[in-house]
């Protein structure tokens, strides 16, 4: 394995990486190999559900930040999740922590290492590791200005002549930001994202190394799923797109075989929110770069499919999905800190539809943002919207909003792969649209920090939204968490018994069946069953007749006896 990384950066760097830099990748590695941190489940299982959540996403009468969380999750959360993506916990200066001050500290408004590892008691860990920008505010980004030693070129410098019509703009802002040296120069530098969010040089050998002393860190600290994050754009290649480019996907390739040899059983993960076939690629050979990618095209599919009242294009889409190996699978979701991406829908549905929805969404309380095109026009890249209120609309009832919202998480824990949850949709969060107002950002709509000791009471109150959405949440986790079936692995087949019912078929390799039934209607529909015998495992009703009867928006699980 040494000397296939050895062999891997040869391929990227070629002799720009010297014999110093072979020495100090080694004892890198030579340094974490010996805490001996193999201890990782080596396989996922029906067992395993993620929970999406910002490390300080509650305070309470004690405090706040991690610790805060901790207890959270020990009373509320934990008998239903296995692992816990923590969102970016390092000191940051914009971004919801996307923007990094430091890699290698926590901030200290949420905590310590000390509390992460109290919070590894509890639950498995997912860190992110954002390693195609860091923050202006940073030390590394100063030491640039300055020029000091081993950071002359840590970030990429542009001409400002020169052609970049070509590359790929996730934003509508600038992709270059002047920037002046402590010469008095002026340097254009390369901001995919925003001015404060500085691209890293991977050109640099002594990026690569101090990337990857920040990618050992984590897993010494605990990480047992790493994310990738906007890992598509860490190459730089002028004159083309600079997303997915080849360099890009050898140093992923470099990551996990630096990661198979200190931590094996370490999960991969990239974060790419593109086009369903250009996301995928980050699988590799099924064997050399991700264990799992997120499945981005889900959760605008199932959207559409709700407004539409019409599943063919999510079953369509479905049935297509083939996995590289067994040694990979998919990270399924619904929410996130982010909003909802329409890239992934491209190349799935004509644009028009596209515009259709955002304009149904916007219409309904959902903001949009846009991007750059190459051609110079602007295009939707994003609703953002809580999961509960893009699912629903204005005038439902609370009935109504339940049943759509229980429908589309059932949907996505039948999926085959790994299915993740965002705290704001376990919770049953709406809008927030005066933390846009106060803050200046559409993603505020969706980041709310919560009160955890309103949190509990609203949960324990039978009246309220939060109280049935938690319940009946965590009332499937339990329920797949419980059936083999459910396994990653198990083979899924999609079927459309008509426009407005998705069926599908999960079945293991020891013939263990469950059929589960979508109603994307808001009428009910009768079907045709071939059950002779089963159970509904979610109502826990037998089911003998000839004809189903499902329910506008109701969703069985089918067991066959």
């Amino acid at each position: 394995m040494r000397a296939k990384i050895n062999d891997l950066i040869r391929g990227v760097y070629g002799n720009t990486f010297s014999a110093t830099h072979f020495k100090i990748l080694q004892q890198q590695i030579d340094d974490a190999q010996s805490l001996n941190l193999s201890a990782r489940k080596k396989e996922w299982d029906e067992s395993d559900v993620v929970l999406i959540t910002y490390a300080d996403q509650f305070f309470d009468s004690q405090g706040k930040g991690i610790p805060a969380l901790t207890r959270f999750f020990n009373r509320w959360l934990g008998a239903f999740f296995s692992h816990t993506h923590l969102l970016p916990f390092y000191p940051w200066s914009s971004d919801d922590g996307f923007s990094v001050v430091d890699y290698h500290s926590v901030d200290p408004e949420m905590g310590t290492w000390h509390d992460i590892a109290n919070l590894k008691k509890s639950t498995k860990l997912m860190f992110d590791f954002v390693c195609n920008h860091m923050s202006a505010k940073s030390k590394w980004f100063a030491n640039y200005l300055q020029q000091q030693t081993g950071y002359e070129d840590f970030f990429i410098a542009v001409d400002p002549s020169t052609d970049l019509s070509a590359v790929t703009r996730p934003r509508a802002l600038p992709l270059l930001t002047p920037f002046t040296l402590h010469t008095g120069e002026v340097r254009y530098l390369w901001t995919t994202f925003s001015e404060d969010q500085i691209d890293l040089n991977f050109a640099s050998p002594n990026v690569f190394i101090a990337m990857v002393d920040v990618l050992l860190r984590y897993l010494k600290e605990g990480a047992d799923y790493i994310r990738l994050d906007a890992v598509g754009f860490m190459w730089k290649t002028p004159g083309t797109s600079c997303l997915h480019l080849e360099k890009t996907h050898q140093l992923i390739q470099i990551f996990r075989a630096i990661v198979d040899v200190v931590a094996p059983g370490t999960v991969i993960i990239t974060e790419t929110n593109v086009p369903h076939k250009d996301n995928i690629a980050y699988y590799g050979n099924g064997y050399n770069e991700a264990q799992m990618v997120y499945q981005f095209s889900l959760p605008p599919l199932i959207l559409h499919a709700m407004h539409c009242g019409n599943v063919q294009t999510l079953c369509h889409w479905a049935q297509g999905l083939k996995l590289p190996s067994k040694k990979t699978t998919w990270f399924n979701f619904l929410a996130s800190h982010d909003g909802i991406g329409l890239n992934p829908l491209r190349g799935l549905l004509p644009e028009q539809d596209i515009l259709d929805l955002v304009d149904t969404l916007q219409s309904e309380g959902a903001l949009i943002s846009w991007k750059n095109n190459p051609d110079g026009t602007r295009s939707p890249y994003e609703v953002n919207v809580t999961y509960l209120d893009a699912l629903s609309q204005k005038n439902d009832g609370n009935e109504q909003i339940i049943a759509k919202f229980i429908l589309a998480h059932a949907l996505l824990l039948t999926f085959p792969g790994v299915p993740a949850i965002y705290i704001q949709s376990l919770l049953g969060s709406r809008n927030d649209h005066e933390a846009v107002k106060r803050l200046g950002y559409n993603r505020a709509i969706n980041r709310t920090k919560l009160n955890s000791e309103e949190i509990a009471h609203e949960l324990e109150a039978s009246a309220h939204l939060r109280h049935a959405i938690y319940n009946e949440m965590v009332k499937l986790i339990t329920l797949r968490r419980q059936h083999k079936v459910f396994h990653p692995d198990a083979e899924a087949i999609f079927e459309c018994p008509n426009d407005s019912v998705l069926k599908i078929n999960r079945v293991t390799d020891e013939g263990e069946r469950l059929t589960a039934l979508f109603n994307f209607s808001s009428s009910c529909c009768n079907l045709d069953s071939e059950i002779k015998c089963g159970r509904d495992i979610i109502t826990d009703t037998l089911i003998h007749k000839k004809t189903l009867t499902l329910q506008p928006w109701q969703v069985m699980w089918i067991t066959e006896n």
